[in-house]
């Protein structure tokens, strides 16, 4: 008897080994594949492609900076693709450096041209880049600090558990009254399907505008569009991992309800793109997890749709009568010298303006963006948006430009305090990624980790391209709603070393 219970396990152990194994081999293979064409691709080729155009721009101090950042930025996006491990928040943020640090200013100084006049000297530009470039080495050295074993050991401690089912129709209801009520206050479906300039137009009819502080603005649509998204993926994260909940109609019916009005409130005609930049991976991470398929695609064609898509989807923010006049394009770099990635050139511009006698400003900045919701009235001397703040030094006629997180910490905080400041995201980055993946793997419901990493790696290309002010909202907001749905209980659990 017993020696046919070991025969049966040794002739089924085979295949419990090999299976897995198996499983391994297309996903490898396919790495050693792309491995070579993708990092000559955006390490050689493509930034080769950039210098090699003809153009107007200088090959100096700055142009060189430039192409090291490029390169750099290149090969640790590749990285992040090739990788045997998914890691959200470092490779949206790799990504996000690669193409709005990286290729974008790189034929802006190859073409000379510049989507915001930069009023310094070229010295005030290279010493720009040399700042991204330095932080974005303290962002890998903080990185390099979590070890990369995971070495499980029980310990009884307080997290967020799985998330409160009885607490998700809270967050349902709220979902559904924000939305509501900001459909209502704008006048109905119809404008959000006309364009974002109307979006704008009828926030403004509403009495919400503030004089200027938008804080008004800032919660509206804070409320009017982030519960939809968060209750869409924990509802969506719900029916996938519970098979009681998708033989019961009750959480189908939900779900057609919070698409339908996520299709109203976040959809790309009225939003941001970099809003539904946000929305889209967020959906596209909650549904597919655990799909290294679909991590490194769309880390790759990321590339291609900032080249291709943004700069083109700029049409949804006018109508028909306030289109701007077409650029008449004389290079394939045209759509990256566009007001888009403008976050190189608006650094430069804030360095010129700290030495023009403005100085830093110490931690003002940074308060201003917590306490955003004081309204201007209360707050009179409330800071403005960085960007603004300097567009309006420049005299420049619009003043709705970025203000890279780059720019943000370096204002507040000074060279060091930047540097320090992107070496502790770096680590926390790494720290949540690779939490991250010792999550997703695992069976069972999804827990506050699965939908709020996502987010944030979506969300995190508007807190790198700023104004932090503009960005803070909705963060507010979203931590709001995920407090709402999460419960903290003791219980034992395998902590990642």
């Amino acid at each position: 008897m017993t020696a046919g219970i070991h025969a049966t396990r040794a002739a089924r152990a085979p295949h419990a080994v090999e299976t897995p194994a198996a499983a391994r081999v297309l996903p490898g293979a396919l790495r050693r594949v792309l491995a070579l064409p993708l990092v000559l691709g955006l390490t050689v080729l493509l930034p080769a492609f950039v210098t090699l155009r003809q153009g107007a721009g200088l090959r100096d101090q700055a142009y060189w900076l430039q192409l090291v950042l490029t390169v750099y930025a290149g090969a640790r996006l590749s990285t992040m693709i090739l990788g045997r491990h998914r890691k959200l928040l470092q490779g949206t943020f790799w990504l996000f450096v690669y193409m709005a640090m990286g290729i974008a200013p790189l034929a802006q100084t190859v073409l000379g041209t510049y989507p915001v006049p930069v009023a310094g000297s070229r010295s005030d530009l290279a010493l720009a880049v040399g700042l991204v470039l330095a932080a974005c080495a303290a962002f890998d050295a903080g990185a390099l600090l979590v070890r990369p074993g995971v070495r499980p050991t029980a310990r009884t401690v307080f997290r967020p558990a799985m998330v409160a089912r009885r607490r998700l129709a809270l967050l349902v209801a709220l979902a559904f009254a924000g939305s509501g009520l900001f459909v209502l206050k704008l006048g109905g479906l119809g404008v959000f399907f006309s364009s974002r300039m109307e979006i704008t137009q009828s926030i403004d009819d509403s009495g919400l505008g503030d004089g200027g502080s938008q804080a008004g603005t800032a919660i509206l649509r804070g409320f009017g569009t982030v519960p939809a998204l968060l209750a869409l993926m924990v509802v969506t994260r719900w029916l996938i991992t519970s098979p009681r909940a998708r033989r019961r109609p009750l959480p189908w019916l939900t779900l057609a309800a919070l698409a339908g009005v996520n299709l109203v409130v976040n959809n790309p005609i009225s939003n941001p793109r970099y809003w539904f930049l946000t929305v889209l991976l967020a959906l596209l991470f909650t549904v597919f997890p655990q799909s290294p398929t679909m991590y490194r695609t769309a880390l790759t064609l990321g590339v291609a749709a900032a080249v291709l898509i943004f700069p083109f989807a700029d049409k949804f923010r006018y109508d028909s009568a306030n289109t701007p006049a077409a650029r008449q394009s004389s290079s394939v770099l045209d759509p990256l010298v566009e007001k888009d990635y403008d976050q190189m050139a608006m650094f430069a511009n804030t360095i010129t303006y700290v030495d023009a006698g403005n100085g830093h400003t110490y931690g003002r900045q940074l308060t201003g963006s917590v306490l955003f919701f004081v309204p201007r009235s209360v707050w009179t001397s409330k800071p403005k948006d960085t960007g603004v703040m300097v567009s309006e030094w420049m005299a420049a006629a619009n003043t709705n430009r970025s203000s890279p997180l780059w720019t943000e910490l370096w204002l507040d905080f000074g060279s060091v305090g930047m540097v320090a400041g992107f070496g502790l995201i770096g680590w926390v980055a790494a720290r949540v990624d690779r939490r991250y993946a010792h999550k997703v793997v695992r069976a069972g419901p999804a827990s506050i980790l699965t939908l709020a990493v996502p987010l944030v790696a979506g969300y995190s290309f508007i807190l790198l391209r700023g104004p932090l002010l503009q960005a803070s909202g909705r963060i507010a907001i979203g931590v709001m709603c995920l407090a709402l749905i999460t419960t903290l209980r003791p219980e034992r659990w395998r902590q990642l070393r």
